[in-house]
């Protein structure tokens, strides 16, 4: 008997396991087979897609140091390396919610996530915005949020200041916010806290002459009153999230699927509200 037939003959006679239910075990591993295919389609769909963000990005740096050498400057730093279509070694799919993300949480690591978004009033500190994303970087969620505030009755009153920490901070996001009328406070770096007397109560530079809304809002930043009001931010937003997460006890999410999670999300805000407007009740 050759080595082959031996071992023909042993998988032949070896017991099935009791109990086992061999059309289900069948089924159970087609249906593993169909969502990892499933979630390698979803990889390669992904890597598209930031194959196509990623060349818009690089094709806009070219052209940018391409007008420098015609203005006849030399373009600093290394040029920027083309991107490459398809997966990553590090992508990843969760077979359990394919719509959630990796993202690093703080403290340090990384979670399954999702990135929610809120804006709140500085006056009333009562959320009136709300979204949910799968993105890691803020930068392209203050459109979304300043549609939405657009979208409020005026009987709400009118925004005119936006604030937010330096993760938002983009030339286009304080364009959108000048396109709307709203000044926008957006952090360009890190603030610099604990000033000297001086630099606290120096008076404001002189004004920029100009139309770029960034200059205009650096300046901004750096007056005594853009400071005082930037300086709302930490004492209006941060503590609604803090709140909701530790005393209310939202710390995960128990929906899975983006719109359903955005529902939750949702649903979370308007009970800070409710616990908000009561307690601007008993104050008046």
């Amino acid at each position: 008997m050759s080595a082959l037939a031996a071992q023909a003959e042993a998988a032949d006679q070896a017991p099935v396991v009791e109990g086992m239910d061999i059309p289900a075990e069948i089924a159970r591993r087609e249906a593993r087979l169909e969502a990892l295919a499933e979630a390698k389609r979803a990889m390669e769909a992904r890597a598209q897609e930031r194959f196509e963000q990623e060349q818009a990005d690089y094709q806009q740096k070219q052209a940018k140091r391409q007008a420098q050498r015609d203005a006849g400057k030399k373009p600093r730093g290394r040029a920027p390396k083309p991107p490459q279509p398809g997966p990553r070694d590090t992508d990843q799919v969760n077979l359990t919610d394919e719509e959630s993300r990796i993202m690093p949480v703080s403290g340090g690591g990384f979670e399954q996530c999702y990135n929610a978004q809120a804006g709140v009033d500085t006056e009333t500190m009562l959320v009136i915005s709300t979204h949910m994303t799968q993105a890691t970087n803020d930068k392209q969620q203050l459109a979304p949020a300043i549609t939405r505030i657009g979208a409020l009755p005026q009987a709400l009153g009118t925004v005119t200041d936006l604030l937010a920490d330096t993760g938002y901070f983009s030339k286009a996001n304080a364009q959108a916010c000048r396109e709307k009328n709203i000044r926008p406070s957006l952090a360009v770096a890190r603030d610099q806290h604990h000033l000297s007397v001086f630099d606290r109560f120096a008076p404001d530079d002189p004004s920029p002459v100009t139309d770029d809304p960034v200059t205009q809002m650096k300046h901004q930043l750096t007056t005594q009153s853009g400071r005082a009001l930037y300086a709302l931010r930490k004492q209006t937003v941060e503590p609604v999230f803090g709140i909701i997460k530790q005393v209310m006890g939202l710390r995960q999410f128990s929906m899975r699927g983006l719109e359903k999670v955005a529902g939750e999300w949702t649903l979370a805000t308007l009970a800070w509200n409710v616990k908000r407007m009561s307690v601007l009740k008993m104050a008046q």
